[in-house]
Formats: structure tokens, C-alpha cells, sequence
């Protein structure tokens, strides 16, 4: 027996050195398949309320999102901040419940629900067990239809965010996203991406409740409900019971999206004593409806996506100029942006963009080689997938679509799309949305330590930190 054992291990220890490992080479990613969704169910109330229904038993909770065409830009020229803060109150307050009241009632469920603001979208989150759905969406249709913006809240409310405002001023990075959107979007409202100091101060019970009574009505609003759900007749009748007198208004026009052409200069925005300096380097780009989507995402992801990346590999680890250099593509409903983004020493800022710039540049002239293309759908179909596991990520996904005006195929067909997307098309869109020449360069940064070297890459425009 023991020699028959010893036999065994020895023939064993033999199949497994002959076989040959390339620890070279990363293992072969397994296809990634298309992502399929659950069975969805749409139908609208008779006051035009959309509502989506997906079932997901796996678990016995439901996800609830309420997504109104209502985020930032809709937002009074004088009131940047007002979308957010109409948000933020949401749940601190109804015609019936107090703040305290909706979160305890919500404890005894063992639920959640609150509001956010976007640059398009106001959306009301929430979940629950699913023995209590009937209860969230009693309280989800009390926050959006009767919210009342009691006076204390609005004052702690308007007090924290002026505390917050004052932190991210603080932050150059901060910083350079406000004076990129500036550039990019000029007089559309998308150029305002927090309030002003004296916006926080103006906004009052009276402004609140007019943007919420004009804007977060149902015929300006999507209602997923996603999860263990009744059955659909009677999560119908549930939502009728809550949702179905809402009176639906008359709405406004929206901003005409009328965005201005990226101009190749260099905004500095001083920022005395800053020891290094925040660069993006970008313009306009598109929205997801665009054909241009899928080749300018995949190649943002090439461009700067990651630690294979090419800005990463070469702007940090080649170069050392940075800890951090990324490409950043967001879609927004009507146009989006694309930046180039990086923090370096006042001392490298020279070298520092040039590498920024050529890298950009060789985005229109070397279109990505197989292994980068292979590798960067791997990782973006993967991600996408991987994302729309959890009820809280395919209810945030729908939602997106939903307000971003997409078919549900959108969802379907992303990893198709990003696996169809070819080096010749992201030499394409590069051309139009990355080559440096046309790119707008916005640094935060002290001025009288870095604006000599920066003229040499454009116009400068200097401006003050506010």
C-alpha cells in the first residue's frame, strides 16, 4: 500500500511539472457574455407617470428609484444650488411627518430613502424587505408629493452646504472641474456645478417648494420598482393607491443645449502657495445616444482608464511626473465632456504637459494595438456586468436610462457595443474629441510659479480662486 501511494505522488509531481505555466502573460479572460435583463414591465398611470417593473426573487428586497428631469440645470441663473437642496429636504419633512417621524419610521421596516441631484436628474432612492413595500412607497409618495421644507431644516441645510462649499473651495481639484465646466459650457447652466456662496444664502421655503411643485410632478418622472414584488396586478394597485391622483402640470422648456466650440487656450486659475498644479486638458464630447459613444468611451478607457493605461503607464510610472493621471468621459443628457486629468509639481509642469498633450496625440495618430483594445473591453464589459449584479446597481442603471432617454436595449447591448468598437473608429473619434490642438487647458495652481512655462502651450488667461 505505501508503495502504491508513493507511486501515485511520483507519477503525480511529474504530470504537474510537465506542465508549462507563462507567468509572463496574463491568463485568457473567458468570453464575457451579452448582459440579458430580467422580464421588465412598463406601463404609465393615467397622469403619465412611467413605471417600470423588474422582478428579481433571489433575494426578498425590493429597490425602489423615483427619477425626475429636474437636476441642475433646470436651476434659477441667480440659484445655482437649488435642485440639490430641493433633493437634500426631500425626507427632512411633509404636510404630515416630521424629519423624525420618516426616519422612524423608516427604522421600523428596516428601510431607506433619500434624495440626490444631478446635472439633469433629481432621483428619490430607496429599499426595503419586501413584506413592507406597501409602506416605502406610502412614504416615498409622501416625500415627492408633499414635501414641505420646514424652516429649521432649510436653515441646517443652507448652513451645512456653505460648510461644504467652503471645504471643496479648499481643494484645487475642486477647483479645476469649475473652471473646466466653465469653459466647456459656457452660458449653459451644465458650466454651474455648485452653488455660490450668496446662492446658498438667497435660496428660501418659497424657492423650494416652487421648484418642487413645478418639476416634480408625474408627468415628468419614472418610477422603477425592481426586486421580490407583489404580484403585478396588485403592485398596480399599489402604486395607483399612492401615485395614481398625483396631478400631473404643465412643464417648462428646458435649457436649449447650446454649448459653445472648445477653444485651444491655457485658463490658470491662482492659487498662491499651491505646491503642485491640478491639469485637465479636454472639451465638449458627446452624449450616450451619440454613435460617437462607444468608440470615445473605449478610448477614454485606453487613454486613461486604469494602471494599463497609456497616460498611467507613461505619465506616472515612466516619467514619474504624477501619482495620478486618468482620462475621464461624463455623458450628460444633452452633451458631455472629456478630460485628460492629472496633478503634478510646480517644478515638472513643463515636461509635465507636454507628456499630457502627446499623449492625446498619439490617441490620433497610433490607434490602440490588439492587446489594448482586448484588454480594455475586458474591462469594461466585465465592470458593466459585474455592476448589474446587485439590485442597487441595475435599479441605478435603468433609472440612468430612463432619464437619459435610451432603450432598454441600451442596457442589452452594451457589452456588444463596446466589443464591436475597432481601432480605426477610436482613431476617429480621437480626431474629433481628443486632439490637442483643439483641447481646452484649464490648471489650478500658484501662478508665479508656473504661468511663465504655461504660455508656451497657449493663449493664458489668468483668473483669481474665488
Amino acid at each position: 500500500m505505501e508503495r502504491m501511494l508513493m507511486t501515485f505522488l511520483v507519477l503525480g509531481s511529474m504530470g504537474l511539472m510537465a506542465q508549462v505555466i507563462d507567468r509572463t502573460k496574463p491568463p485568457a479572460t473567458p468570453p464575457i457574455p451579452a448582459y440579458k435583463l430580467p422580464p421588465v414591465y412598463e406601463t404609465r398611470l393615467g397622469n403619465r407617470l412611467a413605471v417600470v417593473m423588474v422582478e428579481d426573487a433571489r433575494f426578498p428586497l425590493v429597490t425602489v428609484r423615483l427619477g425626475f428631469l429636474a437636476g441642475n440645470k433646470f436651476d434659477p441663473p441667480d440659484l445655482p444650488g437649488l435642485s440639490e437642496a430641493v433633493a437634500a429636504l426631500l425626507t427632512q419633512g411633509t404636510q404630515s411627518r416630521t424629519s423624525r417621524q420618516i426616519a422612524e419610521e423608516l427604522a421600523a421596516i428596516g428601510g431607506a430613502l433619500n434624495g440626490a441631484s444631478g446635472p439633469d436628474a433629481i432621483t428619490v432612492s430607496g429599499s426595503v424587505l419586501s413584506e413592507n413595500t406597501p409602506k416605502l412607497l406610502e412614504l416615498l409618495a409622501d416625500v415627492a408629493r408633499h414635501a414641505s421644507f420646514p424652516e429649521k431644516e432649510v436653515e441646517l441645510r443652507k448652513q451645512n452646504r456653505a460648510q461644504e462649499l467652503e471645504a471643496q473651495r479648499s481643494e484645487p481639484s475642486f477647483l479645476a472641474d469649475e473652471k473646466f465646466a466653465e469653459v466647456v459650457f459656457g452660458s449653459h447652466p451644465y458650466s454651474r456645478i455648485a452653488p455660490t456662496p450668496q446662492s446658498i444664502a438667497r435660496i428660501d421655503r418659497k424657492a423650494l417648494a416652487s421648484f418642487a411643485q413645478t418639476y416634480l410632478v408625474p408627468n415628468n418622472a419614472t418610477l422603477i420598482l425592481l426586486g421580490r414584488l407583489p404580484a403585478r396586478a396588485e403592485a398596480l394597485k399599489l402604486v395607483e393607491e399612492y401615485l395614481g391622483s398625483w396631478q400631473q402640470k404643465a412643464l417648462p422648456a428646458p435649457p436649449k443645449p447650446d454649448f459653445p466650440e472648445t477653444r485651444h487656450a491655457v485658463y490658470l486659475v491662482d492659487r498662491p502657495g499651491s505646491v503642485q498644479a491640478d491639469i485637465h486638458v479636454g472639451g465638449l464630447a458627446v452624449t450616450r445616444a451619440d454613435p460617437d459613444f462607444f468608440p470615445l468611451s473605449v478610448g477614454s478607457v485606453v487613454l486613461g482608464g486604469g494602471g494599463s493605461s497609456r497616460m498611467f503607464l507613461n505619465i506616472r510610472e515612466k516619467k514619474g511626473y504624477a501619482y495620478d493621471a486618468h482620462a475621464i468621459l461624463q455623458p450628460k443628457r444633452d452633451a458631455g465632456d472629456l478630460a485628460a486629468v492629472t496633478q503634478v509639481r510646480n517644478e515638472v509642469i513643463e515636461p509635465a504637459m507636454q507628456a499630457v498633450l502627446d499623449e492625446l496625440k498619439g490617441m490620433v495618430s497610433d490607434p490602440p494595438s490588439k492587446d489594448e483594445l482586448d484588454r480594455t473591453q475586458n474591462f469594461m464589459s466585465g465592470l458593466f456586468v459585474l455592476r448589474l449584479e446587485t439590485q442597487n446597481g441595475l435599479a441605478t442603471q435603468l433609472i440612468t436610462a430612463k432619464l437619459m432617454g435610451l432603450p432598454n436595449s441600451y442596457l442589452e447591448r452594451y457589452v456588444e457595443s463596446v466589443r464591436a468598437v475597432t481601432p480605426a473608429q477610436i482613431q476617429q473619434v480621437a480626431k474629433k474629441y481628443m486632439a490637442p490642438e483643439k483641447a481646452a487647458i484649464v490648471v489650478v495652481g500658484d501662478a508665479s510659479k508656473i504661468s511663465k512655462p504655461l504660455e508656451k502651450f497657449g493663449t493664458l488667461t489668468v483668473s483669481k480662486a474665488n
